[in-house]
């Protein structure tokens, strides 16, 4: 476990701000019929990707406890999976705020549920674009992301 606590704990929640940001955009003004999307008879839907999502935060939230519990779920309806997500995010922003420092691991909370969360929002991102919906590009560099905004409302891209 990293010596420097505090520091790694914030990046966490710089992190989980960036998953926020770039899933916010991923999701919003997405068509009625995304969740359901399908590429191939063996691929995961878009609402299936985000029910796993939700679920990996879940997992987030208990590592910040010392707690290592996973449990699949069902997936919802695209809206209420979409409610789901961002609001695990918020709880896990909250969980990392008090987490215990002697518990949480940061590289490995890093490399497990977060990298996970990552690689899946570029994998709707993608989805949106065979769905003849693609999300516009931006300087993510330049992206206005701030640990604790987390929610769907994001500040807009720079142009």
């Amino acid at each position: 476990m990293s010596q420097t606590a505090e520091p790694s704990v914030a990046f966490l929640r710089h992190v989980v701000a960036t998953i926020g940001y770039r899933a916010a955009k991923v999701v919003r003004d997405a068509p009625e019929s995304f969740g359901d999307f399908r590429i191939g008879p063996t691929t995961r839907t878009p609402r299936q990707i985000l029910a796993h999502m939700g679920d990996l935060l879940d997992w987030a939230k208990g590592l910040t406890c010392g707690r290592y519990e996973w449990q699949d779920s069902e997936p919802l309806v695209w809206p209420s999976e979409v409610g789901r997500f961002f609001g695990g995010l918020e709880e896990l922003d909250r969980h990392l705020r008090a987490a215990d420092p002697a518990v949480l691991d940061p590289e490995r909370f890093f490399q497990g549920p977060l990298a996970d969360a990552l690689t899946h929002v570029g994998q709707l991102a993608m989805l949106r674009r065979l769905a003849d919906s693609p999300v516009r590009g931006e300087s993510y560099y330049r992206s206005e992301i701030a640990a604790g905004r987390v929610g769907l409302e994001q500040e807009d891209p720079p142009r």
